[in-house]
C-alpha cells in the first residue's frame, strides 16, 4: 500500500529510530482496519535496515492467540544461536519459550528479564528494531512481556514498534507513546486513488472518495473492484441470520442514510433491535444514539455488491416506502429499483433535484435522463445534470456528460448550456484554446447572447480570455458582445446582463474601462438583489470584474456575499473559479492568514478534481506569500501545461520566481524573471493585466543590477497600456516605479509623494509601506532624516503587522541609521505605558477600546481637541503611528 499522505507519521518513525539520550524508544501505532499501519511498519523496517539495524518482525494471529508466547516465538526465534551467551537461568527460560527445551510456560516477569538480557547481548554487535503488527491479536503472555521490555529498554540500543487497532479494555493501559493513523485528507485520498491502475468511472470518482472516508484500504479495494464487480469477499456474510442480512443490506443500499428508525421501518422490524446483534458481535456495525454505521467503509460495498440484483431491487423499494417524507431520496431509491424508461419517475427525480445540493441534483437528473421516454427530454435532463455537476465541481463527470449530450441533440440552447460546464472544466484544467473554440462556437449558434445561456457562456468566455491573455481572443470577446448593442425596440438590459457586460468590459479593454462597476456593486445596500442562483452568479461576475479593475476590497466583499449563497447547495465548482482571484486580492490587502487558507483550499480542490491550472496558480501564489513573509520559498515546479495558452498562470509563476530570487539575494536572477513578464525590449506585456502589477518589482531589481534603461522602456510601455485613467492601484505602482528609475531629484520626489499621498492606497498595505520605505530611504540619503523617520515608522509598523520580516528588519535598520530605534508594536514594553501620566493613560485605554476623541472627552470632561493633543504627544512615546495599535499595547499590559 502506498504511503501517500503519511509524511508526518514517517517523520515520527524516523525520529524514533534516531532517538538518543532519554527520548522514547518505543511507539504504538493505532488506527482502524485499512488505515495503513502495516504499510507504515514496512516503511519503518526498510528505514531501520538502511540505518544498519537488525529487524525482528512478527504478526499477531487470531488462531495463535490462545497459545502462550506464540508471538515471542515468531519474534525471537532468529536469535536462538545467541542464547548460548546468556546465564543458565535466562537461557533455560527462553529455550522453554522458544520450544528448544521442554517444560511448562514460565511466568511473564522472568521471560521479560531474560528477553532484556538477550537483547542487551545481541545489540552489542548490532542494534535491533522489534516490529509487531496486529497487536490486538497477540497472545496475552507475549503482549505483557513486550510491554515489560518496551518500558525498560533504557540504554539498550533497541527500538520497539507495535501496531494494532484502537485499544480495547484488555490493553488500554499499555502506556506506550501513541501515534494514531487517522483517515487521509481529501487531497491525499485523491492522490492515492489516482495512483491506482484501475480508475472508477468519472461520475463515481468523488462518490468513491466519499464512501471510503479517507481509508487507504477501502480506496484501493474499491478502485480495484471497478463498477459492478465485487471487492474481496469475507466469510462472515453467509453465517449471519436472514433477518440480520436483510438489515445490513438495507444499510448498505444507501451509504448516506444512517437513521436507524428508517432502516428498521424499511425492514418491517418494528422496534426490536435483536436482528442487529450478530452484526454487532462480529464487529461489522456500531449503533449509537439512533444511528447505524459500518465499522469499515468497505463492508457496505461488499454487502451490496454480493447481493443479487433482485434482492437489491427489493431493498431499494423498501427504502423508498420508508422515505415518503423525503421526496428526493425516495425518488432516488425508486430509480435504483426500476428498469427501463418511466417518464413519471423521471419527472419525480427532476422535481427532487430542484432544491437538492448540487452533487445530489446531478445524480438525480442523470437518473431522470436515463428513464426519460424521449430523446429530447433525455438530452434536457442530462444537460441539467451537467450544469449541476459543474456547480458541484466534478469536472470529470462534466466531461463524461458533455460527450453524451453532444451525441443526443443539436439544440443550440442545450449545447450552449453543456458548453458552459465543459468550457469551465477545460479552462481550469489549462486547455484554454479548446475551451475558447467550444464556447465561441456555442455563442455563435445562439440567436442572442442576452439569453441566460448566452450570459453564462459570455461569463465563461471572459474567464478563458483573461487566463489565455491572447489579444486576438480579447477582440473576439468584444466582437461577440457588440452583437447585443441596444437598438430600437430592444428591451433594456437586465441586472444579470449588466453584470456580465461589466465583466466583459473589464476583461477586454483595460484602457477604456478603468473601473466598470455599477453603483449597486460598489454599495451593496443599493438595488434589490436577485433570487437564488441568479444573485450568486451576478455577484461572482461583479467580484471578478472588481479584481480585474484593481478594486481589491470590493472584490473580497463581493465574493464573500456570493460564497454565502453558494454554501447551501455545495457550489464548490463555482467557488473554484474564483479562489485564485480571491487569494490574490487577499494578499494585496494584507489579509495573509486568510489568503494562505484560501490557497490551501484551492490546492486541495485542484488535486481532488485534477485542475492543473488551479494547482499551478495556487503554488505560485503560495510562493509569493512565502517570499513576502521572508520564509524560504519552495522550489517552483513549473507545470507541464502549455504556458503560452495560460499567460495568467505564467505571469503568476514569473512573479513568484522573481520574488524567490530576490529573497535569496540573487538580484540578477530576479531581474531576469521580472523582465520576462514583458515579451520584447519595447515592453509588450506577457499578460495584458498581470504583468503591469510587477512593474515596481522590475524597477527595484533594475536599480540593483544596473538595468534601469531596460526597465524605463518597460515603464513607458506600461503607462501606454494603462491609458489616461489608470486604476488607483496602477497609478500608485506607476509613480513608485518612476521614482525608483528617475534621475532627476525633483521628479523622483514628486513621484514618491504621489505614490504615498493618496488615502485610497491604504487598502494595499504592503504596496503603501514599500513605497514609504523606498521614499524614506531616498530622503535619508539626501540627509533629510527627520522627514524619513515618520515614513520609516509607518512602514516598519505595517511590515511588522503583516509579518513581512525581511522588510520589517530593513525598515528598522533604516530607522537606526536615521538616529531613531523602532520597536514593533507587539514588543512595546508596558513600561512605556506606565511612564505616561494618569490622564494620558486613561485617554490611551479609552482610545484602545475604539472610542473617538469626542466620546473620550465626554467621559473625561475634556474637549475633543485636548484629547487629540494628548494622543499626538503619546504616540511617539509608545512607538506607534496609528490609533488601532494602542489596543496591542493595552492588551499586552
Amino acid at each position: 500500500m502506498s504511503l501517500i499522505g503519511r509524511r508526518a507519521e514517517i517523520g515520527r518513525v524516523r525520529d524514533l529510530l534516531g532517538a538518543q539520550g532519554g527520548k522514547p524508544r518505543s511507539l504504538m501505532l493505532i488506527g482502524e482496519a485499512g488505515a495503513g499501519k502495516s504499510g507504515l511498519l514496512s516503511e519503518a523496517a526498510e528505514l531501520a535496515r538502511q540505518s544498519g539495524a537488525r529487524v525482528l518482525g512478527a504478526r499477531g494471529e487470531a488462531a495463535e492467540s490462545r497459545h502462550p508466547y506464540a508471538l515471542l516465538h515468531q519474534l525471537l526465534y532468529p536469535l536462538t544461536p545467541s542464547l548460548e551467551e546468556l546465564p543458565d537461568r535466562e537461557r533455560h527460560t527462553l529455550e522453554t519459550v522458544l520450544g528448544v527445551a521442554a517444560g511448562d510456560p514460565p511466568r511473564q516477569t522472568p521471560v521479560g528479564v531474560a528477553m532484556l538480557r538477550l537483547l542487551t547481548e545481541v545489540c552489542r554487535r548490532r542494534w535491533c528494531v522489534l516490529i509487531v503488527d496486529d497487536f490486538q491479536q497477540v497472545d496475552p503472555e507475549s503482549r505483557q512481556v513486550l510491554i515489560f521490555v518496551a518500558r525498560r529498554i533504557g540504554d539498550v540500543n533497541v527500538r520497539v514498534i507495535v501496531a494494532g487497532r484502537e485499544p480495547d479494555d484488555d490493553w488500554r493501559d499499555v502506556q506506550l507513546p501513541l501515534l494514531s493513523l487517522g483517515p487521509l485528507s481529501e487531497p491525499d485520498a485523491a492522490r492515492l486513488l489516482d495512483a491506482q491502475t484501475r480508475q472508477p468511472a468519472a461520475r463515481e470518482r468523488l462518490r468513491l472518495l466519499r464512501r471510503a472516508r479517507g481509508n487507504p484500504s477501502a480506496i484501493i479495494e474499491m478502485a480495484a473492484a471497478g463498477d459492478g464487480e465485487r471487492p474481496r469477499l469475507t466469510p462472515w456474510w453467509g453465517s449471519m441470520p436472514a433477518a440480520t442480512q436483510r438489515l445490513l443490506l438495507l444499510a448498505a443500499a444507501d451509504p448516506e442514510l444512517d437513521d436507524l428508525a428508517t432502516i428498521m421501518a424499511a425492514a418491517g422490524a418494528g422496534s426490536d433491535l435483536g436482528g442487529w446483534r450478530p452484526a454487532e458481535d462480529a464487529g461489522l456495525v456500531t449503533i449509537t444514539d439512533g444511528r447505524i454505521a459500518f465499522t469499515h467503509p468497505l463492508i457496505g460495498v461488499v454487502l451490496y455488491r454480493q447481493a443479487t440484483a433482485q434482492v437489491r431491487q427489493r431493498a431499494h423499494q423498501d427504502l423508498a416506502g420508508a422515505l415518503g417524507q423525503d421526496p428526493a431520496r425516495c425518488a432516488w431509491h425508486l430509480a435504483c429499483a426500476s428498469v427501463g424508461t418511466d417518464e413519471g419517475l423521471a419527472a419525480r427525480l427532476e422535481d427532487a433535484a430542484t432544491d437538492a445540493a448540487w452533487p445530489d441534483a446531478a445524480r438525480a437528473l442523470q437518473a431522470a435522463g436515463d428513464r426519460s421516454a424521449t430523446p429530447g427530454s433525455r438530452a434536457r435532463r442530462y444537460t441539467g445534470a451537467l450544469t449541476a455537476a459543474d456547480r458541484a465541481g466534478d469536472r470529470l463527470w462534466v466531461g463524461e456528460l458533455h460527450s453524451a449530450i453532444t451525441k443526443m441533440t443539436d439544440d443550440p440552447l442545450l449545447l450552449g448550456e453543456a458548453a458552459c460546464g465543459e468550457g469551465t472544466a477545460l479552462s481550469l484544467s489549462s486547455h484554454q484554446q479548446e475551451s475558447f473554440r467550444l464556447v465561441t462556437a456555442a455563442l455563435r449558434r445562439l440567436p442572442t447572447v442576452r439569453s441566460p445561456t448566452g450570459q453564462a457562456l459570455m461569463s465563461v468566455l471572459a474567464s478563458v480570455v483573461f487566463q489565455w491573455g491572447c489579444p486576438e481572443a480579447r477582440r473576439t470577446l468584444t466582437s461577440l458582445m457588440s452583437r447585443e448593442d441596444d437598438g430600437p425596440g430592444r428591451p433594456g438590459p437586465s441586472k444579470e446582463w449588466r453584470a456580465i457586460a461589466d465583466l466583459v468590459a473589464a476583461t477586454a479593454d483595460p484602457v477604456a474601462v478603468a473601473s466598470p462597476l455599477p453603483a449597486q456593486d460598489r454599495h451593496p445596500g443599493l438595488g434589490k438583489p436577485l433570487t437564488g442562483d441568479a444573485e450568486a452568479t451576478r455577484l461572482l461576475a461583479a467580484g471578478t470584474a472588481a479584481w480585474y479593475a484593481d478594486e481589491s476590497d470590493l472584490c473580497i466583499h463581493t465574493y464573500d456575499r456570493a460564497f454565502e449563497l453558494l454554501e447551501t447547495r455545495g457550489g464548490r465548482g463555482l467557488r473554484a473559479t474564483c479562489l485564485i482571484p480571491l487569494a490574490s486580492a487577499l494578499i494585496d490587502t494584507g489579509r495573509w492568514v486568510r489568503a494562505e487558507a484560501v490557497l490551501r483550499e484551492a490546492a486541495d480542490m485542484a488535486t481532488v478534481h485534477r485542475l492543473t491550472r488551479v494547482r499551478a496558480d495556487a503554488a505560485a501564489l503560495r510562493a509569493v506569500l512565502a517570499a513576502l513573509r521572508g520564509e524560504d520559498p519552495p522550489d517552483l515546479l513549473w507545470p507541464s501545461i502549455r504556458l503560452r495558452d495560460n499567460r495568467a498562470t505564467h505571469a503568476h509563476l514569473l512573479r513568484a520566481a522573481g520574488l524567490r530570487a530576490d529573497a535569496r539575494g540573487d538580484h540578477d536572477e530576479a531581474f531576469r524573471q521580472f523582465h520576462a513578464l514583458w515579451e520584447s525590449p519595447g515592453g509588450d506585456p506577457l499578460h495584458y493585466r498581470l504583468s503591469a502589477r510587477s512593474v515596481v518589482d522590475l524597477a527595484m531589481a533594475a536599480r540593483r543590477t544596473g538595468h534601469t534603461g531596460e526597465a524605463a522602456a518597460v515603464l513607458a510601455s506600461v503607462r501606454t497600456h494603462a491609458g489616461a485613467r489608470p486604476t488607483t492601484m496602477m497609478s500608485l505602482l506607476l509613480h513608485h516605479a518612476a521614482a525608483l528609475l528617475e534621475d532627476s531629484a525633483s521628479a523622483a520626489e514628486s513621484h514618491f509623494r504621489l505614490a504615498v499621498v493618496n488615502p485610497a492606497g491604504e487598502q494595499w498595505p504592503h504596496l503603501r509601506a514599500r513605497a514609504r520605505l523606498d521614499y524614506a530611504q531616498w530622503l535619508r540619503r539626501r540627509r533629510r532624516p527627520s522627514e524619513a523617520r515618520l515614513l520609516l515608522a509607518a512602514a516598519a509598523d505595517t511590515f511588522d503587522q503583516l509579518g513581512a520580516r525581511p522588510l520589517a528588519g530593513f525598515a528598522a535598520a533604516e530607522m537606526r541609521a536615521s538616529g531613531r530605534t523602532f520597536a514593533p508594536v507587539g514588543e512595546t514594553s508596558r513600561h512605556a505605558l506606565e511612564s505616561l501620566t494618569a490622564q494620558e493613560q486613561r485617554i490611551v485605554r479609552l482610545a484602545a477600546q475604539g472610542l473617538g476623541n469626542r466620546e473620550i472627552g465626554e467621559q473625561l470632561w475634556l474637549s475633543p481637541r485636548t484629547v487629540g493633543a494628548h494622543l499626538y504627544k503619546v504616540f511617539p512615546k509608545l512607538g506607534v503611528s496609528k490609533r488601532h495599535q494602542l489596543r496591542d499595547i493595552v492588551d499586552g499590559s
